[in-house]
């Protein structure tokens, strides 16, 4: 293993917040998308190595219905292999009170939600209306907040639509203040298809700041389908934003827009956050790894250009941690 790998050279810009939250989501957005299904002992085994390398905001799964994502099917599995260390979190994303149920019954104390700023997104993905998906979030955020569980939200088709093309800004504000207002303690403004620009980006923030949201509120979740995930980080950094998605290894691809790559490698966000000079406590060198552990694994390319860079000049997978082998 090479013990000279590159680091980003530091360039503070003024105005930018000095730490910024990385909400890993590859284990639950990355594994889910993927059309492979993982074994559960490597999606702990995953768990462990993102926290080992400082992740300690992780959404590590989802309590939906087997039937509708069979890649997550092991949700109780995954979570009673866990250890998550102190001071971190173990979000599983829930669609409605009986994924709450089986989430607290699991032992998970943190959950998300999931509503819609467009209504053909609603129909297709969340069996519901915007109206009802966000009638629902808000039933799951009473009840999680009524049992002290703390709930993140996330707005998806935020930026635009695969059916519907353009998506207007109030629709997105709209869904946002509802998610606020019910008591969601952060709310991750989705591009889910990919399509988002360093200005709509910024225009889509500014409205929900007029709209009454602080950017304490406030999470982008990028998808990197036209290599914009970065610039328009980059567009939020200016604004205040300090919570952003990302996906180790950019797992995961976008099942609405054809040709889509996955999320925003976290590899890749982390090492233009640190070239800013802002903090995440990540260990760039044990996030390469893992996406060569598991990318070799699966027998698959990493999308992450950090972690092809970091092969290139010598990194290996560290020595295993509880390893694991497929079954």
């Amino acid at each position: 293993m090479s013990d000279a790998l590159p680091t980003p050279r530091v360039v503070r810009e003024d105005g930018l917040p000095s730490r910024v939250t990385v909400f890993e989501v590859g284990p639950r957005d990355g594994l889910q998308a993927e059309t492979d299904i993982i074994p559960a002992p490597v999606k702990a085994q995953l768990c462990r190595r993102l926290y080992a390398a400082g992740s300690r905001d992780v959404e590590v799964t989802s309590f939906v219905p087997p039937t509708w994502i069979p890649q997550l099917a092991d949700a109780e599995q995954v979570v009673a292999s866990l250890e998550v260390p102190g001071g971190a979190r173990a979000v599983g994303l829930v669609p409605n009170l009986r994924g709450l149920q089986r989430a607290v019954d699991a032992g998970i104390r943190e959950v998300s939600v999931v509503v819609s700023a467009t209504e053909s997104f609603a129909r297709a993905n969340l069996n519901t209306s915007r109206a009802g998906a966000i009638d629902r979030a808000v039933e799951v955020i009473d009840a999680a907040t009524a049992q002290g569980i703390p709930v993140r939200g996330y707005v998806s088709m935020a930026f635009g639509d695969p059916w519907e093309g353009e998506v207007a800004f109030d629709a997105v504000s709209t869904a946002v203040v509802a998610l606020h207002e019910a008591g969601a303690r952060t709310i991750a403004i989705s591009d889910t298809i990919g399509v988002a620009t360093p200005g709509h980006t910024a225009a889509i923030i500014e409205e929900a700041f007029e709209a009454g949201i602080p950017a304490e509120g406030i999470a982008l979740h990028l998808h990197d389908t036209y290599g914009q995930s970065l610039a328009n980080v980059h567009a939020a950094l200016q604004l205040g934003i300090a919570e952003f998605d990302a996906s180790v290894g950019g797992l995961g691809r976008c099942p609405y827009a054809k040709g889509a790559t996955g999320n925003l490698a976290t590899e890749d966000l982390v090492w233009m956050l640190h070239g800013l000079g802002i903090e995440t406590g990540l260990d760039l060198r044990a996030l390469a790894a893992t996406t060569l552990w598991l990318s070799r694994l699966r027998n698959v390319r990493p999308a992450s250009n950090v972690a092809r860079a970091f092969a290139a000049a010598g990194l290996d997978a560290p020595e295993p941690v509880q390893e694991v082998t497929p079954a």
